[in-house]
């Protein structure tokens, strides 16, 4: 378990260019994400990207292990999915040399599910220069939705070395 909690920090640059893109990300992205690739948190939960852009991006996450004591998907996992879809977004948009930071998160569970993938669509609603705010909308393999969020990040520079 170790290895998959651990994060892409440290790693070569052949490593770094591995994890990315076992998690979805494509070559041409990975600028966007120096350092610790797609995080420990995504990592961990099993966050997959299958489509990434500023405007639209698309994810998948297992149910197991990411569920509640009462067997369904945790609601914080969904915040968890949502946040990360739409913060890389808003990194994608920033460009190289920037990162986003969620400021705020709104989530509404429609209905819950046990078993089985999740998928998480991305849609902007506001690309900015110094915000974003994108919608993400949780989906059953049945194409069912599980949940609706509302993200917003900050733009920033990295800082000089990062």
């Amino acid at each position: 378990m170790a290895g998959v909690l651990s994060g892409s920090a440290g790693l070569g640059p052949e490593e770094h260019a591995r994890d990315l893109a076992a998690h979805g990300v494509p070559a041409e992205l990975h600028g966007s994400f120096p350092g610790h690739g797609v995080g420990g948190l995504a990592r961990a939960m099993g966050i997959r990207f299958t489509e990434l852009g500023p405007a639209r991006a698309v994810a998948t996450m297992p149910v197991e292990p990411n569920t509640q004591p009462a067997g369904i998907l945790h609601g914080g996992a969904h915040c968890v999915l949502a946040e990360t879809l739409a913060s890389t977004a808003a990194t994608v948009h920033a460009g190289p040399g920037r990162y986003a930071v969620g400021v705020d998160l709104n989530a509404t569970h429609q209905r819950s599910v046990a078993r089985g993938t999740v998928t998480a669509t991305c849609t902007a609603l506001h690309l900015g220069s110094t915000l974003t705010v994108h919608e993400v909308v949780v989906t059953d393999e049945q194409g069912r939705r599980l949940s609706t969020a509302r993200v917003t990040n900050l733009l920033r520079d990295r800082p000089a070395g990062a």
